[in-house]
């Protein structure tokens, strides 16, 4: 019998209250009026949520500090989290409101998502609050929020395992993301704004020597550099049900590789699974839905 391997991860990220609209195809032409039945949702969703839940779902031990509004919004994430088991301690009521996105999205999967970060950009997270949860973490999670950037140093002083997603970069000298790139092990990427994936992974690594950099790829599937394996491994994807809503997919990639490798699974491996973790996820409309547990996982795999 396998003894269940339950990490405790520290998730920092973005919780934002997700609107999506299924638009049939891009562009999207004017029109005043529109009665979409069926088509428009509405759930709570961001990046740090997304990490969280699914990382939940898979049965880790999950602290997740992040910031939202004093308003009505707040208190249906609230009442979500608690239902999901997601601890809410450190979720923090620091601004005027709750962020907010609205996701176009047509029929083939492609997406427009358009974010307002109300005022989080300009707000900090108390210290003490966010080293006392480093310090219970195996792995420490840091999306790349502002709020999250001064704990990159600080996560890696602690020696802990830190790991980042940059999402759609398209240079190494982003001033926004160059801290989120500079001190994770495990850091990754979207490969929507580069030209060749394979030299930006080389070109990564040369200056950042993170252990492990994943470029997701779409329909195309992923690349890995794992710095003890020195070399670039691709995996194709896999059809594992029709896709509906492309957004979310790199998260759950992130996630769920993440799990795995905290349970001390060969990068290959939870790569491979990872992928059909996403492959089954944007199978769902909202980015945060649509997350198997792991023993669902290992029946597709």
């Amino acid at each position: 019998m396998e003894v269940k391997i339950v990490s405790k991860i520290l998730v920092s990220g973005l919780i934002n209250i997700e609107t999506t609209l299924n638009i049939g195809k891009f562009p999207y032409d004017y029109t005043p009026v529109r009665y979409e039945f069926d088509k428009v949702g509405s759930s709570v969703s961001g990046v740090g949520y997304n990490v969280a839940k699914a990382l939940k779902t898979l049965s880790d031990d999950v602290l997740f500090n992040s910031i939202i509004g004093k308003d009505q919004l707040s208190e249906m994430v609230i009442d979500v989290l608690k239902n999901e088991g997601i601890k809410t301690e450190n979720i923090l009521k620091l601004l005027k409101e709750t962020p907010q996105s609205v996701i176009l999205y047509d029929n083939k999967g492609k997406r427009s998502i358009n974010v307002d970060l109300k005022n989080i950009q300009e707000t900090e997270y108390p210290e003490e609050i966010f080293v006392n949860s480093i310090k219970k973490s195996d792995m420490v999670v840091l999306c790349n929020i502002n709020f999250s950037r001064k704990y990159l140093k600080l996560a890696k002083d602690l020696g802990k395992i830190i790991a980042s997603d940059v999402h759609a970069i398209s240079y190494l000298e982003d001033e926004y993301n160059k801290d989120f790139m500079k001190y994770p092990d495990i850091l990754f990427m979207s490969d929507e704004n580069i030209k060749n994936p394979e030299n930006f992974i080389k070109e990564t690594y040369n200056k950042f020597k993170n252990k492990i950099i994943v470029i997701g790829l779409g329909k195309k599937g992923a690349l890995i550099h794992d710095a003890d394996k020195n070399e670039i491994k691709h995996f194709k994807a896999v059809d594992v049900r029709p896709i509906v809503n492309t957004i979310g997919a790199g998260d759950s990639l992130f996630s769920s590789f993440l799990h795995f490798y905290a349970k001390g699974k060969d990068s290959y491996e939870a790569l491979k699974k990872a992928i059909v973790f996403a492959g089954y996820k944007i199978g769902e409309k909202s980015a945060s839905k649509g997350f198997l547990t792991e023993n669902e996982l290992e029946k597709y795999i």
